[in-house]
């Protein structure tokens, strides 16, 4: 739950959330409680197959098209390298705000901590561990932000329900940035590779899916209140840094150092998330937990290496992950509709539940449209 949460809350995140709450307002309320309805739909069904199947994306992706695993491993992989070194940066620059370091050189110390975490004799039960600390760390910062900010709840309920404004492009980023690429199969992975799988645990299986989503949707809704609060309250806020400016409008020179932990915890989280996840696609069950471990490092190490050369994610480059992010959806999605709608023999003869189906195809035509959109990005490369 943990890790799906906390790979879903990374530096964007928090950048997509703050510019988004000063553009909207209250009315970004109701993007939020639409992205959450969308990420529950997507994630029952991911969590579900693979859970029940005890098989990763890719080897359901395989069997029902042989060469479509790897090509969606290749796209996973692609884009988790280009957000990792995104990561890595954030991590660096929560680290400067918080200890005044050089944001380069928090960068490269942030790695060596994830490093540190899978060289561990027990590595995933440090994985599971940090990111659960490190999750309850956010949600209490952040919720004593949103406290001391006072923002106008009344105001925001409202416009979950009835909302001033909507705006469709500001819901499909929402959606794609908390389930699209890696973040997607995080959680669903790492249940497996822990060893629940099977129909007799489709309960836990359906328990821990949702309550992941509405982790991450917690973490949100705290973070667009503490927002909300400085911005209804007056102020103006003008930096390049928007989010660390509201926390220290907030909760003056400690709600700025707050904003250093938050930043660091959600950056470090999803440094851990895309390297686990991005090595879980080019590696099977077969793999040995020492290799796998191994292989997650050096996944780190090289994303460290291209950061510490060009200090920061290029927009280009984050132009063409989001792209290639948009498009993982809809196509690791529809292998994972096929497997519940036609593949029983996959699911060890479990009878998938037809509503959670329509459910899931409905989702997943919205992810089309995401797709779609990311084609957009794409093009913005070649102009």
């Amino acid at each position: 739950m943990f890790l799906m949460a906390t790979s879903a809350v990374g530096p964007g995140f928090i950048v997509q959330t703050t510019n988004f709450t000063v553009q909207l307002g209250a009315a970004f309320a109701f993007a939020i409680l639409v992205s959450i309805l969308v990420d529950i739909a997507v994630q029952l069904n991911v969590w579900r197959v693979i859970g029940v199947s005890g098989k990763r994306a890719q080897e359901l992706a395989n069997t029902v098209l042989p060469g479509a695993g790897w090509f969606l491993a290749a796209l996973i992989c692609l884009g988790g390298l280009v957000f990792n070194v995104g990561n890595i940066a954030g991590a660096g620059l929560g680290l400067n705000v918080l200890l005044g370091i050089d944001a380069r050189l928090g960068g490269i110390l942030s790695a060596v901590v994830a490093i540190a975490i899978f060289l561990s004799k027990r590595a995933g039960l440090a994985l599971d561990k940090i990111v659960v600390v490190l999750g309850a760390v956010m949600i209490i910062l952040v919720a004593y932000v949103a406290i001391v900010s006072q923002p106008p709840l009344g105001e925001a309920i409202k416009n979950a329900v009835i909302p001033e404004n909507i705006d469709f492009l500001i819901i499909t980023t929402l959606i794609g940035g908390t389930i699209g690429g890696y973040i997607t199969y995080a959680g669903a992975h790492r249940m497996i590779d822990t060893g629940i799988s099977g129909k007799e645990n489709v309960r836990e299986i359906t328990r821990s899916s949702i309550l992941g989503i509405i982790i991450t949707g917690v973490i949100r809704v705290l973070l667009f209140l503490a927002i909300l609060g400085v911005v209804a309250g007056g102020v103006a806020l003008t930096s390049d840094n928007l989010a660390a400016e509201a926390f220290q409008s907030a909760a003056g020179d400690l709600g700025f150092r707050l904003f250093g932990v938050i930043l660091w915890a959600a950056s470090i989280t999803s440094v851990i998330g895309a390297a686990y996840t991005s090595i879980s696609f080019v590696t099977t069950s077969k793999t040995s937990p020492r290799v796998r471990s191994l292989a997650t490092c050096a996944f780190i190490a090289v994303s460290t290496v291209i950061y510490s050369f060009i200090g920061q994610a290029p927009a280009t480059l984050l132009i063409m992950a989001g792209a290639v992010n948009g498009l993982i959806l809809p196509v690791g999605f529809a292998v994972i509709l096929w497997v519940a709608w036609r593949r029983r023999d996959l699911l060890g003869g479990y009878v998938y539940p037809k509503g959670l189906l329509i459910i899931g195809v409905l989702a997943w035509l919205l992810t089309l449209f995401l797709g779609y959109q990311s084609l957009g990005g794409l093009a913005k490369l070649w102009v």
